[in-house]
């Protein structure tokens, strides 16, 4: 049976496959061809309608909606060239579903599928309404099948907010107008804590009431849309549960493909703002935690969809404000809550209720409670209790209506509707922190989460979706967390299949126990494992603060391997597996077919590398390569490693519980991963973190993240916070360029002699003056910005020799602007250089701050940093993070070591000009001996020596006869080894003033260099270099989620 069903799985995926050859044989492209093809355009037939009806019935029908033949169908332009040219709304079903498909094909290619309906948007509004009414068609005259694929072509309009023409019919089907199906007491509730709504309400019922009288329907069947939907699918789930009744497998996919659309109406803001309530008031989630379907094993992605569903559907969120609310704002609602269901059981069932309305909130809201509490009650006084909370309509007075209310409502659903209402909600970040973040086997191994195959868009999975908009900066994070993890987890699964296949573990002949046969680089059987430690847990906290272990393997005699294994770091991720073997020695194993029917996993759990262990079984510390690390003796390894405390936690109370076997004593396998790969760990880490953090993003960035207002709304020219006039530094090349790269602007030098027009420029933008004005004057005004003179010596500092296009130029002021920049272009168009030269402007303008480069791939961070160490920048103010600094192209060292040892090597290169300064000033004293020693000279000698040298210049109103300064000038014996003066006043100044300005400087940075001889450590010696003296820091963005953690420990801003 598995066999037939694996072949028949090949077949299909053999078939789906579309060569050249099988779309010259198939019948699809001669009738193409004929009738529609674009290359034979002026040469096609009439356009016959029954054919659509024909090519439906025959190409899809028929072979079951075969991936194949809609495949061949796109391929011919059917949908753009035939379909909807010709489309009228009066067209038949078949023609509707042709469509609905096509579309539905184009969204599983990733092509753009709204592009036909935009170029024609005739007639779309009818063929949105026609679907509509075809999803509530009854099941004889719309297969199940069909449905489904309607409900997909919902899911992926509804997902289509930003495509107008789709937005403008799917708003109208979750806008206010939708609570026309609530209960009259759950509006008047929801217009309590929103008093602003009722007016809106008041102004749209008088509205649609005149509507309806002219508008044959539609606007009641618009507003009535999703509530009969969900009435569709209580139906529909109601006959599955029905033992009765064959299972039919199209009507659970029907099922978890409604599910998938209730969850991405309820994780857009725009649709779940008034969805939501109608939602809830459905009862959809009762019914579905109800059914039989969940519990059964074909209900098993049923189960995880219709989780994720009560996860957003009890979403952390104020629908009309999109605020997210937070933990304190949760817990109040929740009192509120119970006090009001309290105040109710004391008024109306003070007799059955007496121990529920007594107790503090604690001791009722719990699932538990609630339950025990409700079930010792009637069935009609659950119903009142219902009808007081607004959950039911209210009990009518006849007898035999009241009847007809109770026998709609069972006991046991009224009770978990009323819990489901009322219960404690576990806090959405308090979950997350509880939660492993190494996968275990009922993860890795569960294709519903975790497909083997790559998604080709057919089915349900039980995943977040990445939109175009979340509901918060916290969902964003969150769905981004799931699916990092989840991906993490088949790269994971890929290598342990790999491993696992190549041990080849075996059960012993003689012992119960296995035997692993074959080889793997990655892998050693376990010798030994053990829990060491197991700390205390941290205050308001579960799991232990810390859990430690020893694992012990015997690595061999290949020296590669033995390296490998030895070179283990800390925060390295391996896996401790138990494998149970059922097969018999010899027995040969096929990769080919599934894993699982080889080979019995029980047990996979994560763990972290501290370090390897000594003799002594003390951990060997990572030396600094001038260090050797012990040699030890013999085969055997042990290495400390972390174990997930809230992954050892659960698996305790699992113990505990239900008495199974404790895993950690069941381990005989360990397993490692390339490095490269194996970060994921730290990436998840992060994301808690930032989840854990108040304010990750600035305010003028977080809509653009969430998708909501318009794109360029962090765009410096929206911004007020612009800045008018810039330092373009070396950016232009001449007054030409500057003329030629502002096309539409009026360009006005400064100065009004052209020759005197030399770059640097600065720029003045008066556009960005005034923001507040109608008409903006869009000018420029370019003044010279020459640089002072730094040394008496020659110096040519690097510049810039890129002709930047207007473009380019457009790119670089906007990076050097607050707000967001987005530079994209093909390959060779000057991305690089454009990022290169903001960076330099960056650097230069804003001196103090800091600026930190994060690229995808060490290859493109060194290509930046080349071409930063090109420029006009000081090289003690750079620094390289990470592990790719070796492939520079540099024969310096960029590392934190690398800078430290610079900055060593500079302080003592100044100390040596500081002694020659004070020989030269005739001062007796170690001067020269610490940057401390240094600075108490320039202060008290050398500035003192200055002050007296332009007294001296001062003191007369005339000029000084030439030759004056060379005389007077204190510092001559210092720069001896140059001609200063050439006997003109003026130029003899500037000359003073720029050694001046070179002797200032070596102080200066004698004064930021003096910490690293404070600071003896050489690990301290580079947090400082990060923190405090790194002006442009480098890094990938793998190295960052890494060190995040680290860096903002050390305050690193």
């Amino acid at each position: 049976m598995v066999s037939a069903s694996s072949s028949a799985k090949d077949k299909k995926k053999t078939n789906s496959i579309v060569t050249r050859d099988a779309i010259e044989k198939d019948t699809i492209s001669s009738i193409a061809a004929k009738f529609w093809a674009p290359f034979t355009k002026g040469k096609h037939d009439p356009f016959n309608a029954k054919l659509v009806d024909d090519i439906y019935q025959n190409e899809m029908v028929k072979t079951h909606y075969s991936p194949r033949k809609i495949v061949m169908l796109e391929f011919s332009q059917y949908l753009e060239c035939y379909l909807w040219a010709n489309y009228k709304p009066s067209s038949s079903k078949a023609y509707h579903m042709s469509i609905i498909i096509m579309v539905n094909e184009k969204f599983r290619e990733r092509t753009d599928a709204w592009l036909t309906f935009e170029q024609r948007p005739v007639n779309f509004p009818e063929f949105f309404y026609n679907v509509l009414k075809m999803a509530l068609e009854k099941e004889n005259s719309t297969s199940t099948a069909e449905q489904c694929a309607i409900l997909t072509f919902l899911v992926n309009a509804f997902n289509s907010v930003e495509v107008e023409i789709v937005h403008e019919q799917t708003k109208r089907l979750t806008s206010m107008e939708i609570w026309d199906t609530l209960l009259g007491t759950q509006r008047e509730a929801l217009f309590k804590k929103h008093k602003k709504l009722r007016r809106l309400w008041d102004i749209l019922w008088k509205k649609f009431s005149k509507e309806d009288a002219t508008d044959n329907g539609q606007g009641m069947f618009e507003r009535t849309f999703l509530w009969n939907m969900i009435e569709k699918f209580k139906d529909t789930l109601t006959a599955i549960d029905d033992e009765s009744k064959e299972v039919d497998v199209d009507a659970i996919r029907y099922c978890e493909r409604f599910v998938e659309l209730l969850i991405d109406l309820e994780s857009l803001l725009p649709t779940r703002r008034f969805f939501n309530a109608v939602l809830h008031s459905t009862h959809v989630l009762t019914h579905c935690l109800l059914s039989k379907l969940i519990q059964s094993e074909a209900g098993s992605l049923f189960f995880q969809l219709v989780q994720l569903l009560k996860f957003y559907a009890r979403f952390e969120i104020d629908e009309f404000t999109g605020r997210q609310l937070s933990h304190k704002e949760v817990s109040e609602l929740h009192y509120d809550s119970v006090i009001k269901l309290q105040k109710a059981a004391f008024r109306h069932f003070r007799d059955t209720m007496k121990n529920f309305y007594v107790l503090n909130v604690s001791g009722v809201d719990t699932r538990k409670a609630l339950y025990e509490q409700f079930n010792r009650m009637k069935h009609e006084e659950v119903y009142r209790f219902a009808e007081y909370l607004n959950l039911v309509m209210p009990m009518p007075q006849n007898n035999e209506e009241a009847e007809a209310h109770l026998s709609r409502f069972s006991k046991r659903f009224l009770v978990e509707a009323i819990t489901l209402t009322c219960e404690r909600r576990p806090n959405q970040l308090t979950q997350l922190n509880e939660k492993p973040l190494f996968p275990t086997e009922q993860v890795i191994w569960d294709e519903n989460v975790v497909p083997y195959e790559h998604y080709s868009g057919e089915g349900v999975l039980a995943l977040n979706k990445l939109n175009l908009q979340f509901l918060t900066l916290h969902d964003y994070l969150l769905r981004n967390f799931n699916l990092f993890q989840l991906e993490s987890t088949y790269e994971i699964r890929q290598d342990l299949e790999d491993v696992l296949f190549r041990m080849k573990p075996f059960m012993h002949e003689t012992k119960s126990e296995t035997v692993f046969a074959g080889w793997a680089r990655m892998a050693l059987p376990l010798e030994n494992f053990s829990i060491t430690e197991v700390a205390k847990p941290l205050v308001g906290e579960k799991s232990p603060a810390c859990v430690r272990g020893v694992v012990t393997v015997n690595i061999g005699r290949r020296l590669d391997i033995r390296q490998e294994w030895e070179g283990l770091r800390k925060h390295d991720v391996c896996f401790l597996v138990s494998c149970k073997a059922t097969a018999s020695p010899g027995t040969r194993f096929d990769v080919r077919l599934p894993f699982k029917e080889q080979i019995q996993v029980t047990h996979v759990r994560g763990c972290e590398i501290e370090g390897m262990l000594d003799a002594n079984g003390m951990v060997i510390e990572e030396f600094t390569s001038y260090e050797k690390k012990p040699q030890l003796q013999g085969d055997q390894r042990k290495f400390r490693v972390f174990l997930d405390p809230n992954q050892y936690r659960i698996d305790m109370e699992n113990v505990a519980e239900q008495k199974c076997d404790d895993v950690y004593y069941t381990f005989n396998l360990v397993v490692r991963r390339d490095p490269k790969s194996n970060n994921f760990k730290a990436v998840l880490a992060t994301i808690r973190e930032l989840l854990n953090t108040e304010c990750v993003v600035p305010d003028w960035l977080t809509d653009v993240i969430l998708g909501f207002g318009e794109p360029d709304t962090a765009h410096y020219s929206k911004l007020s916070s612009a800045v008018p006039e810039l330092d373009f530094n070396d950016t232009f090349l001449s007054f030409d360029h500057v003329k030629t790269s502002f096309p539409g602007y009026s360009i006005e030098p400064s100065l009004g002699d052209p020759t005197k027009m030399l770059p640097p420029f600065k720029i003045q933008f008066k556009d960005l003056q005034g923001r507040h004005e109608a008409k903006r004057e869009k000018t420029i005004i370019v003044t010279p910005h020459p640089r002072k003179s730094i040394t008496p010596y020659p110096y040519e500092p690097n510049r810039n020799q890129v002709l930047f296009t207007p473009a380019q130029i457009e790119a670089i002021k906007s990076g050097m602007q607050p707000g967001l920049t987005m530079v994209v272009g093909p390959p060779g168009t000057g991305k690089t250089d454009v990022a290169v030269q903001i960076i330099s402007n960056i650097y230069h303008n804003w001196p103090n701050q800091r600026t930190l480069i994060v690229t995808h791939s060490n290859q493109a961070l060194n290509q930046l940093f080349e071409k930063i160490i090109a420029l006009d920048v000081d090289e003690r103010h750079l620094l390289r993070m990470g592990h790719g600094e070796e492939a520079l192209e540099t024969e310096k060292d960029f590392s934190r070591y690398g800078r430290v040892n610079y900055v060593l090597k500079e302080r003592l290169s100044l100390l040596t000009k500081v002694e020659k300064l004070a020989k030269t000033l005739n001062i007796v004293g170690d001067v020269a001996y610490t940057c401390e020693n240094a600075g108490y000279f320039f202060r008290f000698s050398v500035c003192r020596a200055w002050e007296e040298f332009l007294m001296k210049v001062k003191s007369t109103n005339q000029k000084l006869e030439e030759g004056i300064i060379a005389s007077i000038f204190p510092f001559t014996d210092f720069f001896a080894d140059i001609s200063l003066f050439t006997g003109n006043y003026d130029e003899d100044l500037k000359k003073a003033h720029s050694c001046w300005r070179f002797i200032q400087r070596i102080f200066e940075q004698l004064d930021e260099f003096r910490a690293f001889e404070l600071l003896r450590n050489g690990k301290d010696r580079t947090e400082y270099l990060l923190v405090k003296e790194a002006k442009i820091i480098a890094m990938t963005c793998t190295h960052a989620a890494l060190r995040r953690k680290e860096l903002v420990s050390l305050g690193f801003r």
